[in-house]
């Protein structure tokens, strides 16, 4: 249990990500901030930041999947769930413009003149 436990003190070590109450990993977004070689140098508070905007877009897009998985009255989240959520959801969409989502389909959309034309002339009923 190397790590686990301090020298002199005795007290356990919290994670990064414990201390900002995040489920992301902070270290492993650190580690991949300083291995990208985004930057000569990464603050302190940088894979944190990022590690918060991670997991608040994954809760958002999960979320949304999870009510679309319901609509479709199943249990399990499947590609279309995360696809139909994405396409339904402005903003989302907007970020995710350019990616393709393996199995997830497209959205259901007929076009209006492709539609039957419905007839205007109605015999009134004396």
């Amino acid at each position: 249990m190397a790590g686990q436990t301090g020298g002199r003190g005795g007290k356990k070590s919290v994670s990064r990500s414990a201390k900002a109450g995040l489920q992301f990993p902070v270290g492993r977004v650190a580690r991949y901030l300083k291995k990208g070689k985004y930057a000569e140098r990464v603050g302190a508070g940088a894979p944190v930041y990022l590690a918060a905007v991670l997991e608040y877009l994954c809760a958002e897009v999960l979320e949304l999947a999870g009510n679309a998985a319901r609509d479709n009255k199943k249990t399990r989240i499947v590609p279309r769930h995360v696809q139909l959520a994405i396409r339904n959801d402005e903003e989302l969409s907007k970020l995710l413009g350019s990616v393709t989502i393996a199995n997830g389909g497209v959205l259901p959309n007929i076009h209006s003149v492709l539609l039957p034309k419905k007839s205007a002339k109605k015999e009134p009923e004396a």
